[in-house]
Order: structure tokens, then C-alpha cells, then sequence
């Protein structure tokens, strides 16, 4: 197509804030849990499903998200969803029980899923060249930036008003985006025949699969993973579902999901980047608030304030990596850009009980700045070797592998954190024994600055404060493990760049 309109413009960048709302709204609500688990008098495992039941519901609409983007057309699907997701946000603000709140959770999840995919195909579908490259920035900010300052603006909210605001904030907004992209976007036409050839058991073989693997990944480590009865009954739903999926999906002429985008080398190591990008996104803004939280004591603004500067360094970042993505190989941005991320999770593995805002600034800034470097090159190398026709389908796909992969790290997070602690406790423990005369004598100190005229209670409270201590250098040195192995998943992809090959300059498809 040629030159974009000013209606077109405002249409599509109205599309990418409702992108922005549908993953902020993640974790804008994480930094908040405990405040909105009091006001529906639940309890901190049943609030829990405030949170995975947006997932699960999210995970099972990306991958949809193509077959009814060419049944509805992108212009009806992502106002439906945008409006869904504004409509069940309202009404999460006003639920007053769990089970109302879950509900509306699951609704608000599976209608917003839709943006996050469409959004990406549309940009191939009308940029080439260097706008798609702006774009991309633009995109890959987006998504990346959400997650970072979700917390922040999470904990300003419920501090300076409600939890009620946490949803309540989408309303506005989500309006606005609904009358912009009905009024000013409008790029393909619907294929109503589609719907003569739904495929309804696929569906649920995916909604299945996909809804109980997310469950598992949710709920494993909290429940003893496969100890526990429902974990290996939704375990097997999900592997025997996935099975009958994957050979539906293979079988049939014009499936519901199109899994031969796959055959694509570049694609399929696409997916896998994207795949490691989530670990690393989700992991880290998931991680560094524990340490913040659980050893500094930090409340959710002084998270925020912390964190922040990951945020500042990818809108420094932004414009660098868009003028270089146009003049280096996006292969080597790639691997540049995963040593910059695994280096900046390598020198984060270093915490020490002391450290907050100046001495987590270098790493968490080169973090920020990398960020942009890895996303831009695996949108390009993963979407940018595909023929237009097949790009809705494969940008649910390509999405999906980002939230799959945030889903497995954190699973693998709290179960490296849970078995790490306790070992990294068990050897501290042993430090601080009776028969360890260092031990007394910080026993002893301690004792004597409580209070002298009453010993018996001076030395309990002298015993809980080296056993919190001790409880906040295993954390430490717990938190520190899981980063250094984070980085080590990020150093090892950078030889797979050396097998993909480089996308040739692709025109945006026709209207």
C-alpha cells in the first residue's frame, strides 16, 4: 500500500494503547493483590485466581485471535475486544464477591487477548521498510514497558485510591481506543465462510490444553506440583488434549490454528527467542520486587521508584535500536542484545542485603536498554520471512510464545526459590548453632542491647532476630542463584542466531 493517512495512523497507534492496556493489566493488578483479596475476604490462595484466571483465559484467545481476525476482519475483532475488555474491566471494579470477580477476570482476559496479536500483524499487514522497522520500536516498547512500570502505577493507585481503580482506569481509555480504530482503521474485509467451518472441538482440544497448562504452571509450585491430585489430573488433561490438538490442527485443510507457520526455520526461532524473552521479561519484574519486598522491606511505590529506571533506559534505548536495526544485521542486533540481557542478569546476581536503588542502577539500566535490542530483531527475523496471508495466524502464535515463556520461568522461579531457600537456610542454619562461638557471641551482643534487666525475654527476641537474619541472607543468596541461572538460559541462546536466516525486504500487504 502507499502512503499512510493521518485517520490511519491515529487508528493504528490507538490499537497499540490498547495493546498497552491489555498487558499492563496484569501486572498493575499483581502489585495489588493482597488489597483486593481483603476487600472480597478471600484468602491469599483463592486470591490468587484473581490473576490466573485472566492468564488462562488470555493464553487461550491469542492463539484464536488469527482465524477470527479473518472471519470478523481486524478492524471488528479488535474493537470487540477492546469493548469486552473495557465492559468486564467495569465490572471487575464492581464485583463483591470472588467468584463475581474471577468470572469477570476470565472474561476481561479472553476478550482482551485479542489486541496483543492483532496489533503486531497489523503492523506488517501496513508498514514496510523503515516504518515497519519505527513501528516495531514503537510496538516492542510497548510491550516491553507495560510490565515494568505495572507495578508502580499498580501500587499509586491502590495507595492514593483503591483497588477499584486498578480497573477502573481502563474504562476511559478503553473507550476512546474503541471509537478511534471503528472510525479511523479499517485495512481488510471479513470472510464470513469461515464460520460455516468452525471447528468447535478444536476449540476446546486448545482451550484444554492451553488452560490446563497454564493452570499447572500457576498453581505446581504452591501445591507440591505432581504430589498433588489436581496438578497430575490437569497435567494429563492438558498433555492429552495438547496431543489431539496438535493432529487436528495437522489433519485438517484450513484449521482453526495454523501451525504449518512453524515450517518457517525463522519463525520456529522466532518463537523459541520470544519463548526466552519471557523468562527473561517476566522473570525479572517478577523477581526483583521479591527481594525488594521481602528483604529491603520496600512497599510497592518505592518498588516502583526502584524499578524505574529499567523503564527510562528502553525509551533511551528505543530510538538507538531503531536506527540501528536499519543498518546492522538484525541476527547480530540479536545476539548483541541477549549478552547485554544475560550480562545485566549476571551482574544483578550479586545483591546483597544492602542493596536498593543506586547500587541496582547499572544493571537494571543495561537490562532496560537490551530489552529493545532482543525484541525489535525477533519481531523482524520471526514475522519479517512470512507472506501477508499468513501473518494473523502467525502473530498469535509468535505472542503466545512470549506468555508461555513468561508462564514456564515463573514456575520455574518459585520452584528454584522454594528448593534453593531451603537449602541456602539449612547451611545458614548450621552456622548458628550453640556449638558455633561466633554464634553466642552475636547472641550475646544481642541480649545485652535489648535488655539486660530482662535476660529470659531479651534472649527470645535475640533468637527471632538471627532467625531473621539468617531467614534474609537465604533469600538473598536464593534470589542471587535464580538470576544467575537466568543468565545463563539468555548466554546460550546467542549461538542459535547463527541459524537463521536473514528476512528480505517484505512490502506491507494490501488493503
Amino acid at each position: 500500500m502507499g502512503t499512510l493517512t493521518w485517520r490511519e495512523w491515529v487508528g493504528f497507534m490507538a490499537m497499540v494503547f490498547g495493546m498497552f492496556m491489555a498487558i499492563l493489566d496484569i501486572q498493575i493488578v499483581s502489585a495489588s493483590i493482597d488489597q483486593i483479596q481483603s476487600g472480597l475476604a478471600a484468602s491469599p490462595d483463592e486470591a490468587s485466581w484473581v490473576q490466573t484466571s485472566y492468564l488462562i483465559a488470555e493464553i487461550v484467545m491469542i492463539p484464536l485471535s488469527g482465524w477470527l481476525s479473518r472471519l470478523l476482519s481486524t478492524r471488528v475483532l479488535f474493537v470487540l475486544s477492546a469493548a469486552g475488555f473495557t465492559v468486564f474491566s467495569l465490572a471487575c471494579a464492581f464485583a463483591t464477591s470472588l467468584g463475581a470477580m474471577i468470572t469477570f477476570r476470565a472474561a476481561q482476559g479472553f476478550l482482551g487477548g485479542a489486541m496483543i496479536p492483532t496489533v503486531f500483524a497489523t503492523s506488517f499487514l501496513l508498514f514496510s521498510g523503515q516504518r515497519r522497522t519505527q513501528m516495531s520500536v514503537v510496538i516492542g516498547l510497548t510491550a516491553t514497558l507495560a510490565p515494568t512500570i505495572g507495578p508502580t502505577l499498580g501500587g499509586w493507585l491502590t495507595e492514593n485510591f483503591s483497588w477499584h481503580w486498578l480497573f477502573l482506569i481502563n474504562v476511559p481509555f478503553g473507550l476512546l481506543t474503541v471509537v478511534l480504530v471503528w472510525r479511523l482503521l479499517d485495512i481488510d474485509r471479513p470472510d464470513p465462510s469461515l464460520a460455516r467451518r468452525f471447528d468447535a472441538i478444536g476449540l476446546a482440544l486448545m482451550a484444554a490444553f492451553l488452560g490446563s497448562l497454564e493452570y499447572v504452571l500457576e498453581e505446581g509450585n504452591r501445591n507440591d506440583w505432581f504430589s498433588d491430585d489436581t496438578i497430575r489430573i490437569f497435567a494429563l488433561i492438558s498433555a492429552l488434549s495438547g496431543a489431539l490438538f496438535f493432529w487436528r490442527m495437522f489433519a485438517s485443510a484450513d484449521p482453526l490454528v495454523e501451525l504449518r507457520a512453524f515450517r518457517n526455520g525463522n519463525f520456529a526461532a522466532g518463537c523459541t527467542f520470544s519463548f526466552i524473552l519471557g523468562t527473561g521479561l517476566y522473570g525479572s519484574v517478577y523477581l526483583i520486587p521479591l527481594f525488594l519486598g521481602r528483604v529491603r522491606g520496600f512497599n510497592s511505590m518505592q518498588i516502583g521508584e526502584t524499578m524505574f529506571v529499567t523503564g527510562l533506559a528502553m525509551f533511551i534505548s528505543a530510538p538507538i535500536a531503531g536506527q540501528i536495526a536499519q543498518r546492522v544485521d538484525p541476527r547480530a542486533m540479536l545476539a548483541a542484545g541477549l549478552l547485554m540481557f544475560g550480562a545485566s542478569l549476571f551482574w544483578l546476581g550479586h545483591l546483597t542485603n544492602q542493596s536498593a536503588f543506586w547500587e541496582m542502577l547499572g544493571p537494571q539500566a543495561l537490562r532496560g536498554f537490551s530489552m529493545m535490542f532482543v525484541m525489535l530483531p525477533t519481531n523482524q527475523l520471526a514475522l519479517g520471512t512470512l507472506p501477508p496471508a499468513a501473518l494473523k495466524n502467525a502473530s498469535g502464535l509468535y505472542n503466545l510464545m512470549r506468555n508461555l515463556g513468561g508462564a514456564v520461568g515463573l514456575a520455574m522461579i518459585n520452584t528454584l526459590t522454594t528448593a534453593r531457600l531451603a537449602q541456602h537456610r539449612l547451611h545458614l542454619d548450621e552456622a548458628v548453632t550453640w556449638a558455633r562461638p561466633g554464634a553466642m557471641r552475636m547472641l550475646d551482643a544481642m541480649t545485652s542491647a535489648l535488655s539486660p534487666a530482662l535476660q529470659e525475654d531479651a534472649q527470645a527476641g535475640a533468637l527471632r532476630r538471627i532467625a531473621l537474619l539468617v531467614e534474609r541472607e537465604a533469600l538473598t543468596l536464593t534470589y542471587n542463584d535464580v538470576l544467575m541461572l537466568m543468565s545463563v538460559a539468555f548466554f546460550l541462546a546467542v549461538p542459535l542466531t547463527l541459524f537463521l536466516a536473514r528476512p528480505r525486504a517484505a512490502a506491507a500487504g494490501a488493503h
